[in-house]
């Protein structure tokens, strides 16, 4: 998978040489460029910023600047006559105003021969920008990462390009990892909790089923415990759940946690 990012800053992306995604392009499966936005200005100063339309704080990042960028990386020779080139890369702008990037977001992209990210700062990129590319017929996507502001795009993409190369097949010395992890596949949960050794830690035991060596009932524990703590901290994906997927110590232990399983998907019995 080739990846550019674009950036003020690309001296950050410096981390991607780290760990997992360091191997991944030493070994050939990740080819990661950062460029810097102010190669493509024009003036004495580097600018790549103006004060908003209609007033306010701050400053919005120019549309000329990234449309020159964006333009050479696409590769659009006469932008204003062009339409998107067969495998031009997939357009990505981090927005805390976007919808919110999820597993299935990055399971979809990962599949992507390549990205192309632009990392907004200040108040933003002229909103213009996404909708030029769109109408030229480019796969623009924008995604937030939560529900909070941070100080420019680079985080987010780091973020991003994390949760997206990760599931590239390769990528992950055992591939077997990532197969029970939150938010994964249809009727995702919350993963239940990891333990190792020793047996007990600081008078704390790990739970004693763990210890049987009976499969089955690991499983079982597993599974409940998944079901429990997605009912703690995100009822909304239970709520998402088909119910006719659901085995008969499934709906046990989600009777036992209040809810309603006959009906197409889970139900609170308190609504």
């Amino acid at each position: 998978m080739k990846i550019d990012i674009v950036s003020v800053f690309p001296e950050y992306f410096e981390v991607m040489n780290l760990s997992l995604m360091g191997k991944a392009q030493a070994k050939g499966l990740l080819e990661i460029k950062a460029h810097n936005l102010r190669d493509w200005t024009h003036d004495v100063h580097h600018s790549v910023d103006d004060t908003p339309v209609g007033g306010g704080a701050g400053m919005v990042m120019k549309p000329e600047v990234w449309s020159e960028c964006l333009d050479e990386l696409l590769g659009f020779s006469r932008p204003s006559e062009s339409s998107a080139l067969s495998g031009t890369p997939v357009l990505i702008f981090p927005n805390p105003s976007a919808p919110l990037f999820t597993q299935r977001d990055a399971t979809e992209l990962s599949h992507a021969d390549h990205l192309l990210f632009g990392c907004g700062r200040y108040e933003g990129y002229d909103a213009r920008i996404p909708d030029y590319y769109r109408s030229q017929g480019v796969d623009v996507r924008e995604y937030s990462i939560g529900d909070y502001v941070l100080n420019g795009g680079e985080v987010a993409v780091s973020v991003m390009l994390e949760a997206i190369t990760r599931l590239m097949p390769g990528f992950m010395g055992n591939p077997d990892s990532i197969v029970e992890e939150s938010y994964t596949g249809e009727g995702a949960l919350l993963e239940h909790r990891q333990y190792t050794k020793p047996a007990v830690w600081r008078g704390i035991s790990v739970p004693e089923v763990l210890l049987s060596g009976n499969h089955g009932k690991v499983d079982r524990f597993r599974r409940d415990e998944a079901l429990t703590r997605t009912n703690e901290i995100r009822p909304d994906l239970i709520e998402a759940l088909d119910c006719k997927a659901l085995d008969k110590a499934d709906r046990k232990t989600l009777m036992a946690l209040g809810w309603e399983v006959s009906a197409t998907h889970p139900r609170r019995l308190a609504d």
